[in-house]
């Protein structure tokens, strides 16, 4: 992969654990300076010492929670004070409940919607001005194979999903005359701590591949101007066979796999 973002900023959210601190480490491999913001501040402290060291490249960290409708703000204000211009950012951040929608906490699932669809808006909208003025950016989403149907027992999860690959591919034409990039990256099951987070059982996971090559992928895809890209080539044909199946058979067989074992 070029280096092209040697010596620029990207600010990666949920940076903390599995697919975001993949990318840290990634970008920091290529040169790229770092601000780092997740809930977990002391991982974030380990992780900036650890880049900083290994690859002699400039870390910031924001501790901050996505869940809470001012974070986006206060991230940005962070990095406006210290003058720092974001060439890169990396929605990450996210989460997921596995369980029956009325059996799961009604503020889980609200918050869920928050970090995964409504932070995502606000940081993007937040960062593409100055983007747009500079003629140079790129902005990165994470989505997820499930984007491509409905997934019962994970159906806000998949819901959401859906919002973050749909406001990318709109974006990535929209900002194209900028000179901005954008671009969803759609991993299947990932080596994280996702699923535990989750709740999710042990019969509803597949085969995962690891947050370093879904990192790569991601920003391979970027950089190649893609509106977006699925990480795996059974996460690939998985996705696009099921356009040929009736979409509620397709949703059926989602339920089977997923649906609570005694």
């Amino acid at each position: 992969m070029k280096s092209e973002w040697n010596g620029r900023w990207a600010l990666v959210t949920g940076a903390s654990a599995g697919i975001g601190k993949a990318f840290a480490r990634e970008l920091s491999s290529l040169g790229t300076h770092l601000i780092l913001t997740a809930r977990r501040g002391d991982r974030l402290q380990e992780l900036a010492a650890e880049l900083r060291s290994k690859h002699k490249i400039d870390t910031k960290i924001v501790e901050a929670d996505l869940a809470e409708p001012s974070a986006p703000k206060e991230i940005f204000r962070f990095t406006k004070e210290l003058g720092i211009a974001v060439d890169l950012l990396i929605n990450n951040a996210g989460f997921g409940q596995y369980g029956e929608f009325p059996s799961v906490d009604p503020r889980r699932l609200l918050d869920m919607v928050q970090v995964n669809c409504t932070a995502v808006v606000h940081l993007t909208r937040l960062f593409l001005p100055d983007m747009m003025a500079r003629r140079r950016g790129d902005v990165l989403i994470v989505a997820s194979t499930v984007a491509f149907q409905a997934v019962p027992y994970i159906s806000t999860y998949a819901a959401s999903k859906v919002f973050d690959l749909f406001l990318a591919e709109g974006l990535a034409e929209e900002m194209k005359p900028h000179g901005i990039r954008v671009c969803a990256l759609c991993p299947g099951s990932t080596e994280s701590e996702f699923h535990e987070a989750a709740g999710h059982p042990s019969h509803a996971r597949r085969r995962s591949e690891s947050a370093e090559k879904v990192a790569k992928t991601g920003l391979r895809a970027l950089a190649a101007g893609k509106s977006y890209v699925i990480s795996g080539l059974g996460n690939y044909l998985g996705a696009h066979s099921e356009r040929l199946v009736p979409r509620r058979l397709v949703t059926r067989i989602a339920a089977s796999m997923f649906r609570p074992r005694p």
